[in-house]
């Protein structure tokens, strides 16, 4: 028996979404921060209408969390789908298997 969990035991993830989101000033923008504590991309950027905003990471299930008076919240995307498309253009097998490529570097041996 594997201690590793099969992949039919394990449920799947929710998928990742990429938001936007936007409070009227900082000090809201600050508070949801710190009582949602959601994965952010980046750095609070201020909006040409004088408001602030922030790019987060978060599942569907925690959209509702960040949504309060004086927030907008956007959904720009899906990170998930997005991963999964660059991952189906990478090929399979050893890329290097015909040819060992060759630079300026230095090879060290040992």
């Amino acid at each position: 028996m594997s201690a590793v969990p099969s992949a039919s035991s394990t449920p799947p993830r929710p998928d990742i979404l990429r938001l936007r989101v936007t409070a009227k000033d900082a000090e809201t923008l600050l508070a949801l921060l710190r009582d949602t504590r959601p994965d952010t991309g980046g750095h609070p950027q201020p909006e040409p209408d004088g408001r602030i905003g922030i790019d987060v990471y978060a599942p569907d299930a925690q959209v509702a969390a960040l949504e309060r008076e004086g927030v907008t919240v956007t959904r720009l995307g899906n990170a998930s789908e997005d991963g999964r498309a660059a991952q189906a253009e990478v090929g399979a097998g050893d890329r290097f298997a015909a040819a060992v490529p060759h630079g300026l570097a230095a090879k060290l041996t040992g």
